[in-house]
């Protein structure tokens, strides 16, 4: 399997995992237009994918999932709760897509590939981490998260590779420009998962994973060193066994290294 970080960030997500045979989305939160242009650029196919999956329902990953779906007429998967925020905001229960709810504990079949779902802790209404599997081998997805959770932690150990948040820094953000309100969002259970706990969580599932994916760095509490620094650092003895990347955002960096091949 390919996994390609098409955006990462707070102005927007997508990653494209492509088999031999199938391929799908997970998350889409830019527009049609920029979302089909970094998968050309890419190298990804776009009549191969059979399914968008969306972890929840804020902007920055799902901009772009009606527009996309409709263009490509394939379903949306999701939990019920972030279904029921994406028809709000539509405005409407009749929509000319399809929409697949997921449920925790719950495999569904998509093309070549076998998804589930696991719940998350984020400011969103139901949100989720999916895990999806082909041939035996098994990719993790789980970014805007606040904690890992005993449950999460255990789940995740089932993957070969894992795209993983790790969002900030965590001295960065207390002195960082952001008002208090936000920093106290960002660094409670429910908001988002820092350098440090990404890297905890990375040392507890090194003897089960392969890679790791890092994602959803802020841009202005974060920088790609510190993360990669702090991952490194928390793995120690398992350093050379966990090949570790970042997801870094095309349009800002000519070198894009987010890309998990398995």
């Amino acid at each position: 399997m390919d996994c390609i970080a098409l955006a990462s960030g707070s102005s927007g997500n997508c990653l494209y995992i492509e088999s031999d045979d199938s391929a799908l989305l997970v998350d889409a939160g830019l527009s049609k237009r920029e979302i089909l242009a970094r998968l050309n650029t890419a190298g990804g196919k776009a009549d191969r994918i059979q399914a968008i999956l969306v972890t929840h329902e804020h902007i920055d990953h799902m901009r772009g999932v009606y527009a996309l779906a409709r263009f490509l007429k394939v379903p949306v998967y999701a939990t019920g709760g972030t279904l029921h925020e994406f028809i709000r905001c539509r405005g409407s229960t009749v929509m000319p897509i399809e929409l697949v709810r997921c449920r925790f504990g719950e495999r569904l079949e998509v093309g070549d590939f076998e998804i589930e779902a696991y719940p998350t802790s984020h400011d969103a209404k139901e949100p989720c981490a999916f895990r999806i599997a082909e041939g035996g081998i098994s990719i993790g997805c789980c970014t805007d998260t606040g904690t890992i959770s005993p449950g999460l932690q255990e789940w995740l150990a089932r993957c070969d590779a894992l795209v993983l948040e790790s969002n900030h820094c965590p001295e960065m953000l207390r002195t960082g420009p952001y008002p208090e309100m936000l920093k106290r969002r960002i660094r409670s259970k429910r908001g988002h998962l820092s350098n440090p706990d990404a890297a905890a969580c990375i040392r507890t599932l090194s003897q089960q994973i392969q890679k790791v994916m890092l994602s959803h760095l802020s841009e202005v509490n974060n920088t790609p060193d510190k993360a990669m620094k702090t991952a490194r650092e928390g793995i120690g003895l398992f350093m050379d066994e966990i090949d570790i990347t970042l997801a870094s955002n095309p349009d800002k960096d000519q070198h894009w290294p987010g890309r998990i091949r398995i």
